[in-house]
């Protein structure tokens, strides 16, 4: 991408490092904070105070650590600004900004997955910035992470980065599995490669099982995840197809369902996989117990050598822990679909509440999004999770800081990105927060059953049609 001549050049020069601070949301939303002015003149937004208020969760590794620093920061820049920053953790983020939403006085910016832009829209509580968002900030962004933070024609804040979620392998116990993985990263493989590959991980003595072929964290606020990640590669990249029909009442759906059944009933993932979280899953991944695990990220493999080191140096390493070289794997494609990686795009989405917000406050809103998503904010965070810069400014920024990247993994990586699925701006936001909500209703409860097998694919699938076609009518679904 060519490089462009910034009037922002100075955001590049901020440095972040910054430390927890917890603050309500107080100034936002309508730009009644301390000293915001309600004039609608644009010379008066100059001088006018403002706070700004965000909801942050522990984006990487040191983020939340930055947080005094990043407020400093963003004041020097813009002195007649504050940025009033309140942590969260990724557990409760999700219930704290409902709670605020609710209430009516949520954040000017909450950092949520892309996912949950039309449930926001829906309810009427995003802040459309589309006319605050000037020309050199919009070019500063690569095209298709910043098409996810759009709903219909509006623009509701800034991606952080775009994060493949593919599947990550034990380089050793692939290798004495049999298993080509730098074939597999280069080229892919079918659910019935996959399925007699992970059979061949496991280790299992007088009816009891050491070591698993493949562990899914589904427990937790990783419910949906499994699932979410095997249907894009089976012909449905997103809920609603190009016609706007419900895409999961497609027999493909009912294949996947079937293959998640098979893997457990085949030995090669622990029937106990409802009751496996973030966590545990990694754990059991250090701790030899998987040869593959899911859902993987790139900062996975800083993860595995930073406890590598600790083992090392026996001080502080994972209890039970053994020597592990992370491998990306992508994930394997069903019914002759073509290969998609999932993608998600998370960032700094931008909230109104019940009064409407003066253009200034738009505007200053705009600003702190924009500030928190570029640069070397951005620079730092990504570099942080392994995953590739999405800003000019990020990658400017970006060439100062060291990354320890397996070049085998680093390339894997790269192809997925470049498969990633695509954004869908298109799907109207009342559709999209139908489909959240029989996701929460029906597919996540639906399928925790499944996994213990309290029920069978084919009762999760019928109970989704009918919930379906209840929600979208007969001719809003798709049909075979």
């Amino acid at each position: 991408m060519t490089n462009k001549i910034r009037v922002f050049a100075s955001v590049l020069a901020l440095t972040v490092s910054l430390s927890a601070l917890s603050a309500c949301s107080s100034g936002n939303n309508g730009g009644n904070g301390p000293g915001a002015s309600a004039s609608n003149d644009p010379g008066a937004a100059v001088d006018a105070k403002d706070t700004i208020t965000a909801l942050l969760p522990p984006v990487s590794a040191n983020y939340q650590s930055n947080f005094d620093q990043m407020e400093t920061d963003f004041n020097k820049l813009y002195p007649n600004l504050t940025l009033q920053i309140e942590p969260a953790s990724w557990e409760d983020i999700t219930q704290k900004l409902d709670t605020q939403v609710n209430a009516g006085s949520p954040p000017d910016i909450a950092f949520i997955g892309s996912d949950g832009i039309s449930k926001y829209v829906e309810q009427g509580m995003l802040m459309d910035i589309t006319a605050e968002a000037t020309s050199d900030i919009i070019g500063d962004f690569d095209p298709v992470p910043l098409d996810y933070m759009k709903n219909g024609s509006g623009l509701y804040g800034f991606p952080a980065y775009m994060s493949i979620h593919a599947l990550g392998g034990n380089k050793q116990f692939l290798e004495e599995a049999g298993i080509d993985w730098k074939s597999v990263q280069q080229n892919g493989w079918t659910y019935g490669e996959f399925r007699e590959a992970i059979k061949m991980g496991v280790v299992s003595s007088g009816g009891a099982t050491s070591r698993y072929g493949f562990v899914f964290a589904t427990s937790g606020v990783t419910a949906k995840d499994y699932l979410n990640i095997l249907i894009k590669n089976a012909g449905m990249p997103a809920a609603f197809d190009k016609d706007l029909k419900y895409a999961y009442t497609s027999q493909n759906y009912l294949g996947v369902l079937k293959a998640v059944r098979e893997l457990i009933d085949d030995g090669s993932m622990p029937k106990e996989l409802s009751s496996v979280d973030a966590g545990k899953r990694w754990n059991m991944f250090l701790t030899g117990q998987t040869m593959i695990t899911g859902k993987g990220l790139a900062t996975f493999e800083n993860s595995a050598k930073t406890n590598n080191k600790k083992i090392e140096a026996a001080d502080g390493a994972v209890e039970g822990s053994i020597p592990v070289d992370y491998v990306v794997l992508p994930v394997p494609t069903f019914a002759g679909a073509d290969p998609v990686a999932s993608a998600a795009v998370d960032g700094y989405v931008t909230f109104r509440g019940k009064k409407e917000p003066t253009e200034e406050h738009k505007a200053n809103v705009a600003k702190a999004a924009y500030f928190l998503a570029s640069g070397k904010i951005a620079a730092t965070t990504n570099t942080e999770l392994l995953v590739e810069q999405i800003t000019d400014s990020g990658r400017a920024a970006a060439e100062s800081l060291t990354v320890e990247r397996d070049p085998d993994n680093a390339a894997a990586s790269q192809r997925l990105q470049s498969i990633a699925s695509p954004a869908r701006p298109d799907i109207p936001a009342e559709l999209g927060a139908e489909a959240i909500k029989l996701e929460d209703e029906v597919i996540i409860p639906k399928f925790q059953a499944l996994l213990a097998d309290e029920i069978t694919p084919e009762e999760m699938f019928e109970a989704l049609k009918k919930a379906a076609v209840e929600a979208f009518g007969e001719d809003g679904v798709v049909t075979e």
